[in-house]
């Protein structure tokens, strides 16, 4: 059963902080074994691949088949219905006309020294986005990872995916052919992280990774992190309700099931200022599991790490969010943006009675890869600055270099870098 919490009881903030230090991940250590995936791959390149390749997901590929053709990919996506289709165009156009706005303008001014100062903002050139395929297979994680890349104007975008028995959705190749993939390939796991850091035969290296994966997959982005950019750990997902009385207890049920059923350590809260609504919630919640086809999976998650916390106020429910940081904060509240300034941490909220999180997981248009595991303190979620690098500008004349330079030659002096300060005064005398 979920835990039930009380913000009056005595011994609420013992049981919050047990809840807060909860693991949630695989107690699994699979650094030795990332370690060794990552060095065999450096070593051996595409040999290394196909072996893992069909060591873990049974392929069957070899050298020549690791990379997706691009008739594979017309017959992929031609056998997909139209309704999928529509789908995956409606995501991709609203995800691209929402991160379009995110692309950032270069800004470069001279001050009132004369001294020429800014920023340029350019696109990183290669990128790989990490696609799950085995358990959970996801298209719109290829839109979430690829438009953003597309639209920063990145010009290589390699996907990998991994093909169990050598099956892959088709859809995940059609959302790869609308978002604009430059090159798909049949490999996942640590290994695939691997070739995307350091390069093989087949798979030149790029330079920043992205996208979730398992245990294996983020301790793989953790360890070539610094030879190649990465957007973040991705922990288990999770989901933050806040609710008040105007709450329908069957629809904040059916959110904290849509996140329980991702599995793997996921974890659904609710904080709400109504016991009525908070046993109401709990009764909703096990009667809409037994109609769920992954009822065990849902069921598993919520017991194990689902949380119902009672609190005082909305205000009181706002503080407890910021302390657990969650991926998705919903605010089924009237009014919703009358708290909204109060939520600091999160990695997205969604605001009132009908904006269920699922929505922002396909549709709506802002992105689904997001901070876990109280990452929203200090990061962000996924988005065209991602996917771009921003470069200082700066320029002296005579003029402006002389109303400057006293300060940075007494600096010099101060750090004992006597040559930064004649690189500079051997210029005043020109």
């Amino acid at each position: 059963m979920p835990i039930r919490l009380d913000s009056a009881d005595g011994d609420f903030e013992q049981r919050f902080g047990e809840l807060l230090g909860g693991k949630r991940e695989s107690s699994q250590d699979v650094s030795d074994t990332v370690a060794a995936i990552i060095a065999d791959v450096r070593l051996r390149g595409d040999g290394a691949l196909v072996e893992y390749t069909n060591r873990f997901d049974a392929a069957g590929v070899s050298p020549e088949t690791l990379r997706v053709t691009g008739a594979e990919v017309e017959r992929a996506a031609a056998s997909v219905s139209p309704e999928v289709r529509g789908a995956l165009q409606t995501a991709h156009d609203r995800i691209r006309a929402h991160h379009e706005k995110q692309k950032p303008q270069d800004h470069i001014y001279t001050d009132h020294l004369g001294v020429t100062l800014g920023s340029r903002w350019t696109p990183v050139d290669a990128v790989g986005i990490y696609v799950p395929g085995g358990l959970a297979s996801y298209p719109s994680s290829v839109l979430m990872n690829a438009v953003p890349a597309k639209v920063a104007g990145v010009g290589r975008i390699a996907m990998v995916v991994p093909t169990p028995q050598g099956q892959m959705n088709p859809a995940i190749l059609l959302a790869a052919q609308i978002a604009g993939v430059t090159e798909i390939y049949r490999v996942g796991g640590a290994q695939a992280i691997a070739a995307l850091a350091y390069g093989t035969a087949t798979i030149p290296r790029v330079d920043k990774v992205t996208g979730p994966g398992n245990a294996y997959v983020a301790a793989a982005k953790r360890q070539v992190f610094g030879q190649v950019g990465i957007d973040m750990i991705a922990g288990p997902s999770e989901i933050l309700v806040i609710a008040d009385g105007s709450a329908n207890p069957a629809w904040v049920a059916a959110d904290l099931i849509a996140q329980a059923e991702h599995g793997g350590g996921a974890q659904s809260i609710l904080v709400t200022t109504e016991k009525g609504l908070a046993d109401a919630v709990a009764d909703e919640v096990d009667r809409q599991l037994a109609l769920l086809p992954k009822q065990a999976l849902a069921r598993e998650g919520w017991d194990e790490f689902g949380a119902i916390i009672t609190v005082a106020s909305l205000l009181e429910a706002c503080d407890l969010a910021n302390r657990i940081a969650s991926e998705h904060v919903e605010l089924a509240i009237n009014d919703p943006r009358s708290v909204l300034d109060f939520i600091r941490h999160a990695g997205a909220i969604f605001l009132g009675h009908h904006t269920p999180e699922a929505i922002g997981d396909y549709v709506g248009g802002s992105n689904h890869v997001l901070p876990t595991a109280r990452s929203a303190r200090f990061a962000s979620g996924l988005g065209v600055l991602d996917f771009m690098k921003r470069t200082s500008i700066l320029g002296c004349d005579p003029m402006s270099l002389s109303a400057i330079s006293k300060a940075a030659i007494i600096l010099s002096e101060v750090e004992a870098l006597d040559g930064h300060g004649r690189s500079i005064s051997i210029r005043l005398n020109s």
